[in-house]
């Protein structure tokens, strides 16, 4: 291990080395380029660069060219998984080197922002008299995970690597078309935190989930498109699409209402539709208001508590076969959110999923779920990757209809359980 003064040099050759020659490498080349660099530049050893599985169940190893091949480990049950689910560096020994000399085993969280992509794990050697790897190692290691996450997600829009080692099935047509379109499943900054989830992974069609969070509000949105497969992907991603049009262009809800109902309507004729959840939330004021054309009422989590549901008047579907006045016909809900409130967008796949013969979950199931992660101190994407596992045991790993959910978490403090506690 280098000492102090000597760190300094290495990380800045550890940070340099990656930038430069990732430049022209090709995606496959990410998992050779990231271990290289860090044997060079601090001797570390048995570099692994481990993706989360579309199920968010298994972290699987990228290959590389002349390592010997990997297992994959599961989330739930490994020192690895730990980490991914905690966000948090973890380390345990690894007996000596070849001269003698201790080393530690560590796992860090691959985060592309507040996005958890996997875990990069490694060998490093410990230095004379030491027990364990110092912090200000285990800092440059985190933020070493940290670029070579965001170099990841840069390197995946030029092939297929990261798509095809993240899959465990071949992926529907219409899930392909969902996928390209969702946006990162977590997002935080500072007094919010925003995560996703859509299931089943690999052949879902209907729904979607989106956000924006822009300098004077957080825009959400939950989609279910009618029917299934292809037929439901194409029509959600269409709604989704001038959802996304008119936020842009700065429309309010009534008028994004208006224009997404018009166009589906012109689209399909009337003979398709989506419901749907358009949100805006002011996180100055704690504001929220939305429109419900068609879904279940979002949840109010107060304290580690469901309080209530947030039901107003339902608008019709988006694309239904009536003329619709934004200024005359359509009720804008609201409800003034206080420090450390959370709110569950969903759609009915989650609360109607059940076992055979067994009552479905319904919002009490859902509202007694979110109770126990609450007080349980999950953070806002563990919440719902244990909502997924949930879901699909109650379904024995079969939905009868596609899940999706969007956690919105104000002033919890919970942005500091999805960054690593070396920026704390």
């Amino acid at each position: 291990m280098p000492h102090r003064r000597d760190l300094a040099v290495a990380s800045a050759d550890l940070f340099t080395g990656l930038l430069r020659r990732t430049h022209l490498s090709r995606p496959d080349q990410l998992a050779d380029v990231v271990a290289e660099e860090a044997g060079a530049a601090l001797d570390a050893e048995d570099v692994v660069l481990s993706l989360v599985n579309h199920e968010h169940t298994a972290l699987v190893p990228v290959p590389r060219r002349d390592a010997p091949a990997r297992e994959e480990q599961p989330v739930d049950g490994s020192m690895a998984g730990r980490s991914f689910a905690g966000t948090r560096v973890l380390s345990a020994d690894a007996g000596p080197d070849r001269h003698g000399r201790p080393r530690r085993r560590l796992w860090v969280p691959l985060l592309d922002g507040t996005e958890r992509l996997g875990v990069l794990e490694l060998t490093v050697p410990v230095g004379a008299g030491g027990t364990d790897v110092p912090a200000d190692e285990v800092a440059v290691w985190e933020r070493y995970a940290h670029l070579v996450a965001m170099v990841t997600i840069s390197k995946s829009a030029y092939g297929d690597v990261v798509e095809q080692v993240r899959r465990s099935r071949a992926m529907t047509v219409g899930s392909e078309l969902i996928h390209a379109v969702l946006p990162p499943s977590t997002c935080a900054t500072e007094g919010l935190v925003l995560s996703g989830v859509l299931e089943p992974a690999y052949d879902h069609g209907g729904d979607a989930y989106d956000y924006a969070v822009n300098a004077d509000a957080v825009h959400l949105a939950i989609f279910d498109g009618m029917g299934h497969g292809l037929a439901a992907a194409g029509l959600t991603t269409f709604a989704l699409g001038t959802y996304r049009a008119a936020r842009r262009s700065g429309a309010d809800l009534r008028r994004t209402y208006a224009d997404v109902n018009e166009a589906v309507l012109q689209q399909f004729g009337g003979d398709r539709h989506v419901t749907a959840v358009l949100a805006r939330f002011e996180p100055d004021s704690g504001r929220l208001t939305w429109i419900s054309a068609g879904h279940p009422p979002p949840l109010l989590l107060r304290g580690s508590q469901v309080v209530k549901a947030l039901r107003a008047k339902p608008a019709f579907p988006l694309g239904w076969p009536f003329p619709v006045d934004p200024d005359a016909d359509l009720v804008v809900a609201e409800e003034v959110l206080q420090p450390g409130d959370a709110v569950l967008l969903y759609t009915d796949g989650l609360t109607e999923a059940r076992r055979p013969h067994e009552d479905m979950l319904g919002i009490e199931g859902l509202a007694a779920f979110l109770t126990q992660e609450a007080a349980a101190g999950q953070s806002a994407p563990e919440t719902l990757r244990r909502l997924r596992r949930a879901v699909l045991d109650r379904q024995q790993g079969v939905l009868r209809d596609d899940a999706t959910a969007l956690l919105v978490e104000w002033r919890r403090g919970s942005e500091q359980d999805v960054v690593p506690q070396t920026v704390l």
